[in-house]
């Protein structure tokens, strides 16, 4: 038979506040295990929780950039279980009145357009992680309640995904979309943006969705793919066996590929959800909204159109600055010291790039060369001070040490030649070396047009001016 993947994706995405969501605790990734934990976090009787005000304009924050509509009246609620990193014995979420509602976002997989739906976007705090020893014959686990009480939103879709492609192209722009809002590192080794996902078969042509099992806490976009794959891989095999499906929480083995099951996937009412006691509902006002949205940053779908319509930018040009909001502001800061967008965007995605992946991936914020100090090496490539090849040199230069480049250019001599009698020189000697190639140009060997050039470009050591050397060659080959 054949079947149609249905998939939702429940994402966890860490804020970047500086303290917990209910206490003062600070959320510093890294810390000794439990160095940052207080009464509140640990779950002490009698310590009371005190919602921390930026989470909740986060929260906002994310409502406006997804489309979705805001509640104005918030309530947590106590979502009651058992786990070892769950000191309180519940976990304060939210649940029927989540702050965010009805929301979407269109994603583009092989040219094509859908609009994935947001069900709903949540507050709620995390729970602490257990560090397992690797220690051969050793079964022990440690606590690190750190993370306890470090405010997430979790974001959840609609079951509108059919494919795994349709899944990650979801993830991936939700993930920029969140760290252009400036809420969340994005980091995904770290914990900072992770997702379980909902995965069900049904046949083909039907409307009526399959038993779903929930692969958890997935945190890279390659292994979130490889888990839904081997997914719809493993229930096909059940359904054409004659057998059932059973709804349950698995987790994905890297190592394997595989999914195993981990327990029963729980219903809502298992959680025995009920309001929390202890905090007060959340009251958003009209001008609360609008104090936050007028804080939203031009996001990466309205930039990189602005890109093609007003800086006649290609799609995959401004595809490519988008990506990362630092990236994007640097290319904008360049392009208004220096105002030839395209020339700035060959550079910013060739030689920029390429020296920040060969110096181990480094952040563009952490890039010596400055947008003044790029901009003002194709000021000197654009006025004939150097050539392109010669500015190429000059901006490793200026990578590794700071310097600007008209003083590498100085330092070094690489000062571009452009003396026609200097260059008429050198390409009157590469002409009489080599008589061979001159009549075979002259014979309507065009292509040998460009072994000169190189020849003359060998014996100014790169610094003779490209035109005025093609000038002259033409003029005596063609004389």
């Amino acid at each position: 038979m054949k079947y149609q993947v249905v998939i939702g994706l429940e994402v966890h995405t860490q804020l970047t506040t500086n303290t917990k969501i209910f206490c003062g605790c600070s959320t510093r990734f890294g810390a000794e295990p439990n160095s940052q934990t207080c009464p509140v976090c640990l779950g002490f009787p009698g310590a009371l929780p005190v919602l921390n005000k930026q989470v909740v304009e986060n929260a906002i924050l994310a409502g406006l950039a997804t489309n979705c509509s805001i509640t104005q009246r918030n309530v947590f609620a106590r979502k009651n279980y058992f786990y070892p990193d769950l000191p309180k014995g519940y976990q304060i979420s939210q649940f029927d009145l989540p702050i965010c509602q009805h929301g979407h976002l269109d994603i583009e997989v092989d040219g094509e357009q859908k609009r994935i739906g947001i069900t709903r976007i949540h507050m709620e705090e995390d729970a602490g992680k257990l560090v397992h020893a690797d220690i051969p014959g050793v079964d022990d686990s440690c606590v690190d309640l750190n993370r306890a009480c470090t405010p997430l939103l979790e974001i959840v879709s609609e079951p509108d995904m059919r494919s795994p492609d349709e899944a990650i192209a979801y993830l991936k722009k939700l993930h920029q979309i969140v760290m252009y809002l400036g809420i969340c590192d994005g980091n995904l080794e770290e914990g900072s943006f992770r997702c379980d996902a909902n995965v069900s078969l049904m046949p083909v042509g039907s409307t009526v969705f399959g038993t779903r099992a929930e692969l958890k806490n997935i945190n890279s976009f390659k292994f979130i793919k490889q888990a839904i794959e081997y997914e719809i891989e493993r229930q096909a095999e059940i359904l054409d066996d004659g057998g059932k499906v059973i709804q349950e929480t698995r987790l994905f083995d890297p190592n394997t590929g595989t999914t195993r099951s981990m327990r029963g996937k729980e219903e809502a009412h298992d959680y025995r959800y009920f309001p929390d006691p202890d905090l007060v509902p959340v009251l958003i006002t009209d001008q609360w909204i609008e104090d936050v949205r007028a804080t939203l940053p031009e996001l990466p779908e309205a930039k990189r159109a602005r890109y093609v319509a007003e800086l006649g930018l290609p799609e995959y040009d401004a595809e490519v600055l988008v990506s990362s909001r630092e990236l994007a502001q640097y290319y904008e800061e360049t392009v208004a010291l220096f105002p030839q967008a395209k020339t700035v965007s060959n550079w910013v995605m060739g030689e920029v790039s390429r020296a920040l992946n060969e110096d181990n991936n480094r952040s563009i914020t952490d890039c010596q060369v400055t947008p003044a100090l790029l901009a003002d090496l194709l000021k000197l490539m654009e006025k004939g001070t150097i050539s392109g090849k010669i500015a190429k040199t000059v901006f490793d230069e200026m990578y590794k040490t700071g310097k600007a480049p008209e003083k590498i250019v100085e330092e070094k001599g690489l000062v571009q030649v452009s003396d026609t009698g200097a260059i008429e020189a050198m390409v009157d000697e590469v002409l009489n070396n080599n008589p061979a190639q001159v009549e075979q140009y002259r014979g309507g060997k065009e292509t040998v047009f460009g072994f000169f050039v190189g020849q003359v470009m060998r014996a100014s050591k790169g610094k003779a001016n490209p035109a005025v050397v093609n000038e002259l060659l033409l003029k005596k080959l063609n004389g």
